[in-house]
């Protein structure tokens, strides 16, 4: 039943209380655990050009509560302010048919390029087709790591995404389940990034105290209520 704004989920003896905030909003339990948002649904305020101080003058917009990219528009990846290590992140997202693009963390810009690990965000049904894509379908690590059994909903219709950064385990989470799991410096990640196209930058693999990005694939992609806890703030 519905109180207040709240949903009240029993089962058997136990009973969770979720109250849903407006999007791009917190709610008051939120703001007690920590969370804050990363896009408050009206300003790019937070937001900047990959490797430069300003944001871009062209292809990205808000509509409708939205951070936009628009098809073809230019623009250019746009990175956070501020630098993460630890924490959860979570977002919505919408994606234009046949379009391609991805959320990247652990961005250091002393590499010169916008490198980091990816979370793939795809058309799955356009862009796969029939064909096993593994580490570049959605919600991979991408070109490092596959999802296990992902399942977006497809182009147009709102996905929701999450990544778990605590300690060495990282997390890939679509639409409420988690899809793919792996420990910084292991055996198994470094051999895997020895088998990607990242084999040949320095430190890839390991945590790093890094921007989130999301990127400019040329094609259209639109995020929502981009929140973030950290576990390393006081």
């Amino acid at each position: 039943m519905i109180l207040a704004g709240c949903l009240i989920a029993a089962s058997n003896q136990w009973a969770a209380l979720r109250c849903e905030g407006a999007d791009n909003q917190l709610t008051d339990e939120e703001r007690e655990a920590g969370w804050r948002l990363l896009f408050d649904g009206g300003s790019f305020e937070g937001w900047r050009s990959f490797g430069k101080t300003t944001f871009p003058d062209s292809g990205w917009v808000i509509e409708d509560g939205w951070l936009k990219h628009i098809d073809n528009g230019g623009g250019g990846d746009i990175i956070t302010d501020e630098k993460f290590s630890e924490f959860d992140l979570r977002w919505e997202w919408r994606i234009g048919e046949n379009g391609n693009s991805g959320l990247k963390y652990f961005i250091d810009e002393s590499r010169g390029g916008a490198v980091g690990h990816e979370y793939q965000l795809l058309d799955d049904a356009e862009r796969l087709a029939d064909r096993d894509a593994g580490e570049h379908s959605t919600s991979s690590f991408y070109d490092v790591l596959r999802p296990d059994s992902p399942r977006p909903n497809p182009a147009g219709e709102v996905n929701k995404s999450r990544i778990l950064v605590k300690g060495d385990r990282v997390q890939h989470w679509l639409n409420g389940k988690k899809v793919l799991e792996y420990r910084l410096g292991s055996d198994e990640l470094m051999e895997a990034v020895e088998n990607s196209k990242f084999r040949n930058v320095e430190g890839f693999g390991l945590k790093l105290d890094g921007h989130i990005l999301l990127q400019d694939h040329g094609d259209e992609i639109l995020f929502r209520n981009i929140k973030i806890r950290e576990f390393n703030a006081d």
